[in-house]
């Protein structure tokens, strides 16, 4: 069986030099090899799109389109929305008129066509044009429409650009006994939207003891020294409010376990985030990051929307589905360790007694009667 890359290669050549029906020919048989959530699998399927539009397959098409748009990955379903746009935009008719169209003249003699020959070889002569003397006149400055042109369209494009916020909430479990929860919610270029004041009004009223900072542009919103059981309800009081104002209800829970091996303790991590109701809020990027107190183990490695560096897991969360993540690691248990480090020192304590006590002292003994 040949590599990915040896077929991706053979594709795109032959879609290159526009052999369509060759490219579908060889990819059938084999798009079922690569599944639809891996990257290899999306790529193949696209340029499957790509050969049945050329030859005006629709129908078959937006299938596969359909099934793309089911995918995982943020990158695939945007441009699976694009491609059934562009599948589903109606045929335009070119008028008549834009085609020239010739007709044979069997009554044409070989004078006309002696005629024809001769214009020819005039305008052939004639085909070298001497502009160097004509003048181009003074070159003048835009004038004040265009400059007024070009500072209404930036003015139009100033609020579609305001429109893309980031939320980024971070979990800091390095200590398991005094947990930090971190909520940024950032407008990336200049006007918060008006759900977003609200939630900030909300918010500061529900949590008045949190510290709150916001700006321009940006709000923050730290709590410090939370058990898990606090921990959990602040997630769910913040994720449920930011639901109501996107008029759709939300849902969070986190179920944890562990499992003790004498000096070290594992912990077992699952967040589900139900994400069903809310779908269409355009340019909004959801982040959820993990600090933990080791090295991070996930259960799904093939999850594209995970990425773990070291201690940190960064989860790239999709609307419109529940996003699942589940993760373990491994904890010193600072109690027996403790215990032990006591046993040990005074177990040393009695034997160098013990022994000092053994070899007596070189100090004179009184005599006795």
């Amino acid at each position: 069986m040949k590599t990915y890359e040896q077929i991706l290669e053979k594709v795109e050549f032959a879609l290159a030099k526009g052999e369509y029906h060759y490219c579908i020919e060889f990819l059938l048989p084999i798009i079922d090899l690569f599944p639809l959530s891996s990257k290899e699998g999306a790529n193949l399927r696209t340029i499957l799109i790509t050969a049945l539009c050329g030859i005006n397959k629709k129908a078959e098409a937006k299938n596969f389109c359909k099934e793309l748009l089911k995918s995982y990955d943020n990158k695939t379903r945007e441009n699976a929305k694009y491609l059934m746009e562009v599948i589903d935009s109606p045929e335009i008719k070119k008028p008549e008129n834009w085609n020239l169209q010739f007709e044979s003249n069997p009554s044409l003699n070989k004078k006309s066509l002696s005629a024809l020959s001769k214009k020819r070889e005039v305008l052939e002569k004639k085909k070298f044009i001497n502009v160097t003397e004509t003048p181009t006149g003074e070159t003048k400055p835009f004038q004040k429409g265009f400059s007024l042109i070009i500072f209404f369209i930036l003015l139009l494009l100033i609020p579609l650009l305001s429109g893309c916020v980031k939320v980024e909430d971070t979990l800091d479990l390095s200590e398991l006994d005094s947990i930090t929860n971190n909520l940024v919610i950032e407008s990336k270029y200049i006007n918060k939207f008006p759900w977003q004041l609200k939630f900030e009004e909300k918010i500061k009223d529900i949590f008045p003891n949190a510290e709150i900072e916001q700006d321009e542009s940006t709000f923050s919103m730290k709590h410090k020294n939370l058990n898990l059981e606090d921990t959990k309800q602040v997630l769910k009081i913040t994720q449920n409010t930011a639901g109501e104002l996107a008029g759709g209800s939300t849902n969070i829970e986190i179920n944890t376990t562990q499992k003790n091996f004498i000096f070290f303790k594992k912990y077992f991590y699952r967040v589900d985030l139900d994400l069903n109701a809310i779908h269409g809020v355009d340019n909004l990027e959801l982040i959820f990051k993990i600090i933990n107190p080791n090295k991070a183990t996930l259960t799904d490695q093939n999850n594209t929307n995970l990425e773990v560096t070291k201690n940190l897991i960064i989860w790239n969360l999709n609307q419109g589905q529940i996003n699942s993540l589940e993760f373990s690691f491994w904890s010193w248990n600072k109690l027996l360790i403790g215990i032990f480090i006591i046993l040990i020192i005074m177990f040393f304590a009695y034997l160098l007694r013990f022994y000092r006590f053994k070899l007596g002292t070189e100090l004179p003994q009184l005599p006795s009667n």
